[in-house]
């Protein structure tokens, strides 16, 4: 009987050897495939904060303007289409010609300050770099420019189209989505992606608010401080304004170089100006806006933006902080409440939503 027992269990043995051997292959293949299509993954993620920003444009005109609700969603996408071909039809050729007067001045700006700081000229340096080098190569550079840039295009445009689809039938893909879970943990699933949606509309919303608010100042002041293409020059310090910390930065180096050109006065009136819009933004515009915002710690969210600019680009880098907060809002609810049992807020439940953002 022993030795019947014995081929039995061996034979169970081997089989859960097997099992736990393809699970793993399969955990890491997983993984593997994660890394491949991370740039697609990314993108998708952006469709979802595009259909988060429709929902949450459809759902204020059913509550403020009464607009059935089985239209609300078009009337909001059509708004937000006018809205932005009148921006271009009134101010497009205006913000076109600013946009080359600052491409031109870049270089010239970028050697005054180079100077100041004993580098020399630097764009004679790119000059003969770009002179001495072959011209099948410098065909080959600027087509790859063309190249990202219409790939750029692309992009926008596919997140802009799954944006739509995604806002039309959320309901559709949030239950497949959980329906890839046991049943057991479809509760849970449903709930996380409920408040991780909440959490990013929330944040979403209130950061475009913001955007808008630091472009009109931004033209304003550099406008009144005498810099030219003030309107181009603010567009750009409200679009980098997306990203935390390292936006308001990146979105102010070319009005600060193009002041440096001009002089030290210039300069310095420029970065105070810089640092009293960005000062009035987080201290009065957003926490007006933003009452019931997700609060994330902001060094946690400073390498978040790192992390994922590192891994993934300049996908990351634009995507780094909404990750974050679905991460942030994932780990509170999955891990701290449902599995180590300690009694937390989860941001974007209902109740808990009286959060201040400190990651703007």
């Amino acid at each position: 009987m022993k030795d019947q027992g014995r081929p039995a269990r061996s034979f169970i043995e081997d089989a859960e050897f097997v099992r736990k051997t393809l699970i793993v292959l399969g955990l890491g293949l997983l993984a593997f495939l994660i890394w491949k299509l991370s740039d697609v993954l990314l993108l998708a993620f952006g469709a979802v904060l595009v259909a988060i920003l429709l929902r949450a444009a459809s759902d204020a005109l059913v509550r403020f303007l009464w607009v059935p609700e089985r239209w609300s969603l078009a009337v909001a996408t059509l708004l937000i289409f006018m809205v932005f071909l009148a921006i271009i039809t009134l101010f497009g050729a205006q913000v076109r010609s600013q946009f080359s007067n600052v491409v031109e001045q870049l270089p010239f700006a970028v050697d005054n300050f180079a100077k100041q700081l004993g580098l020399g000229a630097v764009s004679d340096d790119l000059s003969e770099i770009v002179n001495n080098a072959p011209a099948g190569g410098m065909a080959a550079r600027l087509a790859g420019i063309g190249g990202a840039i219409l790939d750029g295009l692309a992009d926008f445009a596919l997140v802009v189209i799954a944006g739509i689809y995604i806002a039309a039938a959320p309901d559709l893909y949030r239950e497949g989505f959980v329906k890839l879970f046991p049943i057991r943990h479809h509760p849970q699933v449903e709930s996380s992606l409920q408040a991780s949606g909440q959490a990013l509309r929330l944040w979403l919303t209130s950061q475009l608010i913001a955007m808008a608010c630091v472009a009109v100042l931004s033209a304003i002041a550099f406008r009144l401080i005498g810099l030219p293409s003030a309107i181009a020059l603010g567009l750009i310090a409200g679009l980098a304004d997306f990203i935390p910390f390292l936006g308001p930065i990146l979105g102010a180096l070319p009005a600060v170089m193009i002041a440096f050109s001009m002089s030290g006065e210039t300069a310095l009136w420029t970065v105070l100006a810089v640092i009293a819009i960005q000062q009035l933004e987080g201290n009065v515009i957003f926490p007006l806006i933003a009452r019931r915002v997700i609060s994330i710690p902001p060094a946690l969210a400073l390498f978040a933006i790192l992390i994922g600019s590192v891994l993934f680009g300049a996908l990351g880098l634009i995507f780094g902080f909404p990750l974050a907060v679905v991460t942030y809002v994932l780990v509170k609810k999955l891990y701290v409440r449902e599995t180590l049992g300690e009694q937390t807020d989860v941001p974007g439940e209902p109740g808990n939503d009286d959060h201040r953002e400190v990651g703007s």
